[in-house]
């Protein structure tokens, strides 16, 4: 059974089930299969859950609510009294249906809620709506490739523990502070460097300070020449970042998400260099010297540059290509300092 929050399920409407199907259902971060009628295959599901929509009740049954209007959302509410293993809810026009009441009675009752998305506005809508507490997204597998981009761009990303090998002056140079539209925890920050595989996790400013309050929406995030990593998985620099570009955030466990630029301000300051060696490689980052700009260490501690020496261990990522070219990784040497 399903038991991770967040599932992205794929429909299948007929008896069916090909190799191909399956293997890209697998490929695109598919959990489990929502079908019609009882699947007639030979194919091995390779533990993906099935689930039935039926009138009856059981721990792989499922009820599918059309809703067009307030009907159809007491249709929805009422499902979730009974015994089920989730309720998909499929809207005809996503601005009439109150998702978050829905969400919020589902939580109550313990019971699970899915959004059906078939298009691209709707599967970014439903992956958006995600963090507000439905449970999963529904897709065609006609919207499979769709679902694949953007379940990649909800991947762990892998970190590492880097040692610091130097950490000096780098004079005054332009930073660029950049605040996200969305609420940052503690932990959570975005990968920069200034090399193009190389990234350090710069904490967003959610820890309190004596000399400034809470910035829970930014990260300053370095020196404007820095590589960060966008939602696409292409590098960014940090000077080209404007309203609504999209940035990864990443947590100290390695898990990311994404978040809209609201707003990007670029200052002179003082500035500092970081430099760290992992067994994967070496890096730098250039970052704003100042109490309030934080590296992760390994266990999801945040330490200060200004307090930041020789030995200590921060957390970074380490890409398998050293080379990009417009943001893409490219199989090229090259060489960086």
């Amino acid at each position: 059974m399903l038991t991770e929050d967040k599932a992205l399920l794929l429909h299948i409407s007929g008896p069916e089930m090909s190799e191909v199907i399956l293997n890209d259902a697998v490929a695109a971060g598919v959990r489990g299969l929502v079908v019609d009628r009882p699947l007639s295959t030979s194919v091995p599901l390779n533990g993906l859950d099935v689930f039935e929509v039926s009138e009856g009740e059981g721990e792989n049954k499922a009820r599918w609510i059309k809703v067009a209007g307030a009907g159809d959302v007491e249709r929805a509410l009422t499902a979730s009294t009974l015994s089920l293993a989730f309720v998909v809810v499929e809207c005809s026009d996503w601005r009439i249906i109150p998702l978050e009441n829905l969400i919020a009675e589902f939580r109550r009752r313990g019971r699970k809620l899915y959004a059906y998305a078939e298009s691209k506005e709707q599967i970014e809508t439903a992956f958006s709506v995600l963090e507000l507490g439905v449970d999963g997204v529904v897709i065609p597998y006609s919207s499979i490739v769709e679902a694949k981009r953007l379940s990649v761009r909800r991947a762990e990303l892998p970190l590492e523990p880097a040692e610091v090998t130097r950490v000096m002056d780098a004079g005054v140079g332009d930073r660029a502070c950049v605040d996200t539209t969305s609420l940052l925890e503690v932990g959570e920050g975005m990968l920069v460097g200034s090399r193009g595989g190389f990234f350090f996790l710069v904490h967003g400013e959610t820890i309190p300070s004596e000399y400034i309050a809470t910035r829970p929406f930014r990260v300053n995030a370095g020196a404007v020449h820095s590589y960060t990593l966008a939602s696409d998985g292409k590098t960014r620099y940090l000077s080209e970042l404007k309203p609504p570009d999209t940035v990864t955030i990443v947590s100290s466990g390695g898990g990311s998400r994404e978040a809209s630029v609201g707003r990007v301000k670029i200052e002179r300051r003082p500035l500092v260099l970081v430099d760290a060696r992992s067994k994967a490689g070496s890096g730098t980052v250039i970052l704003q010297k100042a109490e309030t700009i934080r590296l992760v260490r390994p266990g999801g501690g945040a330490v200060s540059v200004t307090e930041l020496k020789t030995g200590d261990a921060v957390l970074v990522h380490v890409e398998t290509a050293k080379a990009r070219h417009f943001g893409l990784e490219v199989d090229e040497h090259i060489n960086e300092k």
